[in-house]
């Protein structure tokens, strides 16, 4: 399915008429359908890559906002004209940084918020309203307004409309400008805040956005790794509905490593565990920290140390439940072609040893498609029963990803990722 606009042209008018305008379109315009009955989303849409792309000539308009190949193939070239590191994922901010020292003056049109993906228009939101910054310091609080439906042959002739609502301008005309939005958020539906970019940008925005009742949606692999955790945590912590992207992503690893052990001749395994390696792309360990949080709470590890060592990654000791030792260690990895979230896991390694019976000893390896194991196999490992299994890597857009959890309506975190993210943050720390 492809992308779709809204059905008109937006209309733009002053902040203070948007309320009673959208009103009106229902009650006046459409007498037979006052809008869909699902949810609201509001998100913040930045594409700094993309609009320092478009505005340097290195890529066509307009502005969407959305992760195309030709925008990512675009700022692969980028990573590589800005002499940054190659292990440098596309869509990082280091690469908008240097983009933004060329000069370039190209003009386009900014289509942010009336882009609708089709994984989202699917699921019929009833108001989706865009935050869209602009590089130009001092631009003005411009508001759109438009009303949408999805295409009929995608709803089955019975579409429930809804509109859309693009706020632009720069930082501190957003900032000034989300007084509106209270009054565009029914109560009687629920709002999500998906900030789709760096949390570390625009933290003021970010708090007064992410407040309850509104279910969060972010991706702590963008980021300062510590910010995130922190961020994550805190939120959780608070009782507000947290959705992570870089948690989601790590499904089919945690479904590969519960398969590995779920056959009953292997499951006494898991109390024997000695050792767990996790290697992840370049220097953003957060998705790997998470992966350790979830099978040390499931195993009832405690913590008993960790500490962070220059150019070997993370280091940590929990403890099992019998008091044995168990060493952890996450290792940063090179890559040349990295995925456009940073630190994706590569391969995960458990060592277990039964004291016992030494001649149960089980090594199980678990790597990407776009990894080798074979760092992972060295070490000893003639002695064990060796385990190995590929973990396909799910191509999917990120508001693919999205839609998954809008589809799902949860209204708390998911108890498992609540249980995950404090310990990953006391990993970092």
């Amino acid at each position: 399915m492809s992308p779709q606009l809204t059905l008109q042209s937006p209309l733009q008018l002053p902040p203070s008429e948007v309320p009673s305008y959208l009103e009106q379109l229902w009650s006046n315009d459409q007498p037979d359908n006052a809008g869909a009955k699902t949810f609201c989303l509001l998100v913040w849409q930045p594409a700094w890559v993309e609009q320092q792309l478009v505005r340097t000539g290195k890529i066509t308009g307009p502005i969407i906002g959305a992760q195309s190949q030709e925008l990512i193939q675009a700022a692969r070239q980028a990573v590589i004209e800005g002499d940054l590191p190659h292990s440098t994922p596309p869509l990082d901010s280091s690469v908008a940084a240097a983009i933004a020292h060329r000069k370039g003056n190209q003009d386009c049109e900014d289509l942010r918020g009336q882009h609708v993906d089709a994984a989202i228009s699917a699921l019929e939101p009833r108001r989706l309203i865009t935050l869209a910054p602009t590089l130009d310091e001092g631009h003005d609080l411009e508001t759109l307004v438009a009303a949408y439906c999805p295409l009929p042959e995608e709803s089955g002739g019975t579409a429930a409309c809804g509109d859309v609502v693009v706020l632009r301008g720069d930082h501190a005309a957003l900032a000034e400008g989300l007084g509106i939005l209270q009054p565009l958020l029914p109560a009687e539906l629920p709002s999500w805040v998906w900030w789709n970019g760096s949390l570390d940008e625009a933290p003021e925005l970010l708090e007064r956005l992410a407040v309850i009742p509104h279910r969060l949606v972010i991706d702590t692999a963008l980021g300062d790794p510590r910010r995130c955790l922190e961020l994550l945590q805190a939120h959780v912590e608070s009782g507000q509905a947290v959705n992570d992207l870089n948690w989601l992503r790590l499904r089919t690893w945690r479904e590969h490593l519960a398969m590995v052990f779920d056959p009953p001749h292997r499951r006494n395994a898991l109390s024997h565990v000695v050792q767990l390696d996790i290697d992840v792309e370049g220097h953003h360990p957060v998705q790997g920290l998470l992966l350790a949080a979830w099978i040390a709470d499931r195993l009832n590890w405690r913590l008993k140390a960790t500490q962070t060592v220059a150019g070997e990654g993370i280091i940590a000791e929990f403890q099992r439940p019998d008091d044995t030792a168990v060493k952890f260690r996450l290792m940063p990895v090179p890559m040349g072609k990295p995925s456009i979230h940073p630190g994706q896991i590569v391969g995960a390694r458990l060592i277990c040893k039964p004291d016992a019976q030494p001649e149960h000893a089980v090594c199980v390896i678990l790597c990407a498609e776009s990894g080798g194991c074979m760092r992972l196999e060295a070490g000893g490992m003639a002695s064990m029963e060796l385990l190995e299994e590929v973990v396909p890597i799910q191509v999917a857009t990120v508001e693919m990803d999205v839609a998954r959890l809008l589809a799902g309506g949860h209204n708390t975190t998911t108890p498992l990722l609540a249980a995950a993210a404090p310990l990953a943050a006391k990993l970092l720390n």
